[in-house]
């Protein structure tokens, strides 16, 4: 009897000491997902490359609206205020967007605070006139069409859908 109370002691010993070998917990740290978090969200469509047949590529928001720069405002500096934003509204960072792409960033507005977008250091403004899609306002009062930088034409990125619109305005490029 005191043979068959060792063989069975060793044998739950090693089955206990093999289990423990080979199921040991694993020391790495398991990726979870917290959607709850409070850190803003990433966003880089924040432009679209256009086309429009007789202006050639421009920019738009992601919602297909012609974007415009003022010439009057300087690198990082909007002279753009009061009744001029009333044509010309400020395209302004309402969902607090970070890690921007390539030749784009931002400026706080002296007039009201807000955070205004830039290409390549000029403010970017919409034409009250124009409807998505539409190029009506290149040339009025001293506004063009902003247009991408031969840098970045090529630089890849995700594709975008083309609406349909009044001018026939295609995406070419897709997002910055």
């Amino acid at each position: 009897m005191k043979k068959a109370i060792i063989a069975v002691v060793t044998a739950v010993v090693i089955i206990g000491g093999g289990y423990l070998i080979f199921h040991t917990p694993s020391k790495t740290t398991p990726i979870t997902t917290n959607t709850t978090s409070s850190a803003p969200a990433v966003n880089n469509a924040a432009l679209l490359t256009k086309t429009d047949p007789s202006l050639g590529q421009y920019l738009a928001d992601p919602s297909g609206k012609t974007l415009y720069t003022y010439g009057a405002d300087s690198s990082g500096v909007s002279n753009c205020s009061g009744s001029c934003l009333v044509d010309w509204p400020a395209y302004v960072d309402k969902d607090s967007t970070t890690n921007l792409p390539a030749g784009m960033g931002t400026i706080k507005r002296t007039d009201d605070g807000e955070i205004q977008y830039t290409y390549n250091g000029m403010p970017l403004y919409y034409f009250v006139s124009d409807g998505q899609g539409q190029v009506t306002g290149d040339g009025v009062d001293n506004f063009k069409v902003a247009k991408p930088s031969a840098t970045n034409q090529s630089a890849p990125a995700p594709s975008s859908s083309s609406s349909p619109s009044s001018n026939n305005n295609s995406s070419s490029g897709g997002l910055y």
